[in-house]
């Protein structure tokens, strides 16, 4: 029984459809092979490039359960190893996620790894190196990751800073996946597909983002990333006028500014 219930467990994070994913660059061979030779993995790039979605059709791929931790800076060791926990008279020990990855063979994805605190982030060292060992502090273990076991961080360079940035102690334990916006073809096929709009909407779309992105060079933070297409794609989809939809899912979330505002509302109306 105990352990029919812990595969039942795991079996939660097992995922049940094939997530959609169009790749770029040989990134599913490379990402194969990695968890063939057990190397732990870094996925980097801009904000809704597609990387969470690439590890999801990943874990399918390989039929492994996937667990995903959004990082943030009040996440600590215990969240992430377990800790004990008081049940009516009892105190019992609760895996956390990290620990439920290493016993079952789970893919453990620990997305935008640089919101966590370093002090939190060196309990992965072991794990993503040769030893791939999880010391459990509390309990006085050290648990061997099993075969299946992989590693999977996400880290957005263009947010580093000197406060928020991964050290060369962490970034040089993994094998580096980079990702950016897709080719034009490629981003209208996922906007196509993911929003159900026709060919000619996502087209269309596709050159907004195009458009949007090269005003990163005049003041522009960061460009509109093909999530907020495909919710603009779905806005139309939905009878939302184009202008009205492009200004809710792009111009609205990627800037406070009312002249670049103003930029990206001349060329919605260029372009639809």
């Amino acid at each position: 029984m105990p352990v029919k219930g812990r595969e039942l467990e795991i079996d939660r994070f097992r995922l049940q459809e094939e997530p959609y994913y169009a790749e770029v660059n040989g990134e599913i061979g490379l990402f194969t092979i990695a968890a063939r030779r057990q190397m732990p993995v870094m996925v980097k790039g801009p904000t809704g490039c597609g990387k969470t979605r690439f590890v999801q059709h990943m874990a399918y791929r390989l039929e492994r359960p996937l667990i995903t931790v959004a990082c943030h800076e009040d996440l600590t060791a215990s969240d992430l190893v377990g800790r004990y926990l008081l049940k009516g008279a009892e105190t019992v020990w609760v895996d956390g996620p990290l620990t439920l990855g290493v016993k079952h063979g789970a893919i453990v994805y620990l997305d935008e790894i640089v919101e966590a605190r370093k002090d939190t982030t060196v309990i992965i060292h072991p794990l993503s190196d040769d030893r791939r060992i999880l010391p459990i502090e509390k309990k006085g273990q050290v648990i061997q990751a099993v075969d299946e076991f992989m590693l999977v961080i996400s880290y957005n360079p263009g947010y580093q800073s000197v406060l928020k940035d991964l050290k060369q102690s962490t970034k040089q334990r993994f094998l580096a996946i980079e990702f950016t916006y897709p080719p034009q073809d490629i981003e209208a096929r996922v906007i196509e597909h993911e929003a159900r709009v026709d060919k000619e909407t996502a087209q269309r779309l596709v050159r907004l983002g195009q458009k949007v992105r090269n005003l990163r060079n005049h003041g522009l933070e960061e460009g509109v990333s093909t999530r907020l297409l495909i919710y603009a794609g779905e806005l139309m989809g939905q009878g939302v006028a184009p202008a009205r939809a492009c200004e809710a899912a792009v111009t609205r979330p990627i800037t406070d500014d009312p002249d670049m505002q103003r930029s990206i509302a001349e060329l919605v109306n260029a372009i639809f």
